[in-house]
Formats: C-alpha cells, structure tokens, sequence
C-alpha cells in the first residue's frame, strides 16, 4: 500500500507509542497511535485518537481536519512497523464508535488482497474471530504479521 502518510515526530523506543500530527482545516492537531498489553498473552490494543491537554488519548473526539485517509495510511503505516519487530504479537483493535469500525471495516475491506500478503487479519462476530472477508459484520480485529515458513 503506498497512500500518502504523516512522518511521526517521536516514536518510542518499544515502538509502543507513535506521535504525529494531522494538518488540515482545522490547524496542527496532535495524534497519537499505541500499542497496549491486553489481558489476554500475545495481544496488544491499538488505541488511537487525539492528545488531549492531559497528554491522553481521546478517541472520541471528532477531529474533521479533511485528511482521514493520510490518518489512516498513518496508522497503518505505525502497525506494519509494531508488527515487523514484533512479528509474534497479535494487534486487537476496534473503533470507538460504530462509525469509526466500519470505517475501519471499510479500509481493511479495499485493501484486503494487499494486506493478506503480509498479514493473519480476523473480524469479530459475536464473540467469535474469524478470517476476514469483504463486507463482513466485524465489531473488532486482530492482525498478525503473516510468519513464512520454508522448507529446503
């Protein structure tokens, strides 16, 4: 996928944290994109929004800087760097309104053929994972680098 994206202007050194800064109509705006450990071993939450003056991420908050598809190759950009150091680790992810899941849905969706080349992508449905398709219901996701194997 080459979508135009945001340099990150601090990224940890875990690569748990990415901070970067959507220009639009609406000025500078500060975003931010984390990797969290979950309860469950082997999976970390994608959390993603804008810094708020606590120096937190609000993913609730309704940006409208006219430039959701550079934000979106931005986080997708952020997940192929987590998951190519961490190749192990599943990515949970969901959005914070139904909206924002079906956006995702949407964008995972369009680019489907490119990403299963690299990536094990799920949907939620119910309390079931299962392997994505185009169009499905999905309330939440779980991606993994795609571990090659070879045999000699």
């Amino acid at each position: 996928m080459q979508y135009d994206n945001y340099p990150a202007f601090h990224i940890a050194d875990d690569l748990s944290v990415f901070d970067f800064y959507s220009i639009g109509k609406n000025g500078m705006i500060h975003k931010r994109i984390a990797f969290m450990r979950t309860d469950k071993a082997g999976v970390y939450n994608l959390a993603f929004g804008d810094v708020n003056n606590a120096g937190e991420i609000d993913d609730f908050k309704i940006s409208d800087n006219g430039d959701r598809n550079k934000i979106l190759a931005t986080v997708a950009k952020a997940v192929f760097e987590y998951v190519k150091e961490y190749p192990r680790r599943w990515v949970f992810f969901q959005g914070s309104t139904t909206e924002r899941t079906r956006l995702y849905r949407m964008a995972i969706g369009l680019n489907l053929e490119e990403l299963i080349l690299n990536f094990e992508i799920y949907g939620q449905i119910g309390e079931e994972f299962l392997p994505f398709y185009k169009n499905m219901p999905a309330i939440a996701f779980l991606l993994k680098k795609k571990l090659f194997k070879f045999e000699i």
